[in-house]
């Protein structure tokens, strides 16, 4: 049974501000808010893939934009986070979905 804290007497109870997770850029090592970076993710089965929701499970690795990737695939910082080889085929298309997620309307076919 665990054990509960009584407030003494007179004291209201207080909001507690937490602070959200900030989350760095491989490439540029900017450090924002999930929301603001593209998370791309190696699975259980060492596939390497965009992670459009962020919630997929695996080992993820963080970018603000299509450069900051290419910039983290210059210099391996990609493989280092996901702790695995990324062939040019898994970088290509996780271009393209990269791509698709920062302009939706504008790659569509």
């Amino acid at each position: 049974m665990p054990m509960l804290r009584q407030r003494p007497k007179g004291q209201s109870l207080m909001a507690v501000q937490t602070t959200k997770r900030q989350r760095t850029c491989i490439g540029c090592g900017a450090t924002l808010g999930k929301g603001a970076l593209h998370r791309i993710v190696r699975n259980g089965e060492g596939l390497v893939s965009f992670d459009p929701t962020g919630r997929l499970a695996g080992r993820g690795a963080y970018v603000c934009s299509e450069d900051c990737l290419a910039a983290a695939r210059k210099t391996r910082k990609l493989e280092r986070a996901l702790r695995c080889k990324v062939t040019d085929e898994d970088y290509e298309r996780v271009l393209r979905e990269l791509a698709l997620a920062e302009a939706p309307g504008k790659n569509e076919e």
